[in-house]
């Protein structure tokens, strides 16, 4: 591989990790082809791209984010491949979940691709036990939706006990005008 083509591919990085908030690394190797073929199937059809990589040239890549990504060295060795989300940090995970249900992993072998680490708004997630806790991350736009419906509680129950209130008003109102 040429020095140019080097360049080129540590561009296209650059460019995917400033598009993409959300990426994880994980370690293909030992995968079948008819496996990875079924994983990358699985990814384009929940909107995610899976591409193998030299670790030099990702870390190159990695180099040009504004966030510290050197706990990341770790999860850059053996095969790379990156798993590109722009949705949600979670959703890789969930997909890595449900490839390792549906490939009947965890009966002693290991869950291939074997998931090493995930970049996530500018936070860095390294090792496999960090898979679950992942998978779980609610996205911005979720929490967002819940601290308005939290705001908006009190004042739902501010304005149904006026009603309310108002009703049985008007009823005692109505009530008295008729005695008379």
């Amino acid at each position: 591989m040429t020095r140019e083509e080097k360049q080129a591919i540590v561009d296209e990085l650059t460019e995917k990790f400033s598009t993409h908030q959300f990426f994880y690394i994980t370690n293909a190797a030992g995968l079948t082809v008819a496996a990875i073929n079924r994983f990358r199937r699985l990814c384009y059809d929940r909107g995610m791209e899976y591409k193998v990589y030299k670790n030099t040239l990702i870390r190159k890549a990695l180099d040009t984010l504004d966030a510290d990504t050197s706990a990341m060295d770790e999860a850059l060795k053996g095969q790379s491949g990156i798993l590109f989300s722009k949705e949600s940090g979670s959703e890789p995970a969930k997909l890595l979940k449900s490839f390792y249900k549906a490939e009947a992993y965890g009966k002693g072998v290991e869950a291939k691709p074997v998931f090493k680490g995930a970049y996530i708004d500018s936070d860095v997630f390294v090792g496999a036990e960090n898979l679950e806790v992942l998978s779980t991350i609610k996205s911005k736009q979720d929490l967002i939706g819940e601290i308005i419906s939290l705001l908006q509680s009190p004042a739902k129950n501010v304005i149904s006990a006026l009603q309310g209130s108002g009703n049985k008003l008007a009823g005692i109102l109505k009530t008295l005008s008729e005695k008379e």
